[in-house]
C-alpha cells in the first residue's frame, strides 16, 4: 500500500517525472534525485510556454506568482499554478499544473503532482504529494527525527529502512490533511484518506481511511 504505483497516478505529473519515478518501488527512493530531475526537465521546456527568470528556475507563462514570493532554483512552476504572497520556495521543487502554493508556504526538495494545494502556512520538505492532495492551513511535514537518525517507515511490525536522514511525508492521490496537523518523518498516507485536524501522524495510514487518532483509524465507507 506504500509503493509508488499504490499511491500515485503517474500521468498527473511531468512525463519525465513519470519515467523517473517509475524506476523506483518506494517514493522516498526518489528524493535524492529531485534536483537533477528538475534540471533535466527544465532544459527541454518550450520557451513559448515557460519563462526562465533566473538560473535553474522555470515558470509557466500562465502561472501567477505574486511579487513577494521567493522562487529559488532549481524549480519548475507548472501551468495555471498560483504562488501566493510570501511563499518561500527554497529549491528542488517540481510543482505541477493547477497547483496552489499559498501565503507563507515553504517548499524544499519536493514533487507536487498536478492540482495539489498547500495554500496556507504549510511546510513541505523532502516529500511527494499526489494528484489533488490538499494540506489544510498550518499543517506541516516534519522531515528530520529529533535524534537525527535515519528515517524508518513503520507499518505495524513492518519496518523499512530508508537510509535517509530527511524524509517528510508521502501523500497519495486525493489525500486530505486537516488544519494544524503534523506529519512525522516517514509518514505515508494512502490514496483518498483523510486526516483529522490537529493530528500528530506517524507511520502508514491505509488507503480509503480516516485518521482520527493513533488508535482510531477507520475505513471510509
Amino acid at each position: 500500500m506504500y509503493t509508488i504505483n499504490d499511491l500515485y497516478t503517474l500521468e498527473e505529473t511531468y512525463p519525465e517525472a513519470k519515467a523517473y519515478l517509475s524506476q523506483f518501488t518506494y517514493p522516498w527512493e526518489a528524493l535524492k534525485g529531485i534536483k537533477e530531475l528538475i534540471l533535466e526537465i527544465g532544459k527541454n521546456l518550450p520557451e513559448d510556454e515557460f519563462d526562465h527568470p533566473s538560473e535553474d528556475v522555470w515558470i509557466a507563462k500562465d502561472a501567477t506568482v505574486f511579487a513577494t514570493a521567493y522562487i529559488g532554483g532549481p524549480c519548475i512552476i507548472g501551468h495555471n499554478t498560483e504562488v501566493r504572497q510570501c511563499a518561500f520556495v527554497r529549491g528542488s521543487a517540481l510543482v505541477g499544473s493547477n497547483c496552489v502554493v499559498g501565503n507563507s508556504t515553504e517548499l524544499k526538495n519536493v514533487i507536487l503532482f498536478n492540482n495539489v494545494q498547500v495554500p496556507h502556512y504549510n511546510y513541505v520538505g523532502d516529500s511527494i504529494l499526489g494528484y489533488k492532495s490538499h494540506m489544510g492551513a498550518g499543517s506541516i511535514t516534519s522531515n528530520v527525527k529529533s535524534d537525527k537518525l535515519n528515517v524508518v517507515i513503520k507499518d505495524g511490525t513492518t519496518q523499512i529502512e530508508t537510509g535517509l536522514k530527511k524524509v517528510g511525508a508521502m501523500l497519495g492521490d486525493f489525500v486530505e490533511v486537516g488544519c494544524n496537523s503534523v506529519l512525522n518523518p516517514g509518514t505515508v498516507i494512502g490514496r483518498e484518506s483523510n486526516i483529522y485536524p490537529t493530528s500528530c501522524v506517524r507511520g502508514v495510514v491505509p488507503a480509503h481511511s480516516i485518521w482520527k487518532g493513533s488508535d482510531n483509524v477507520v475505513e471510509k465507507y
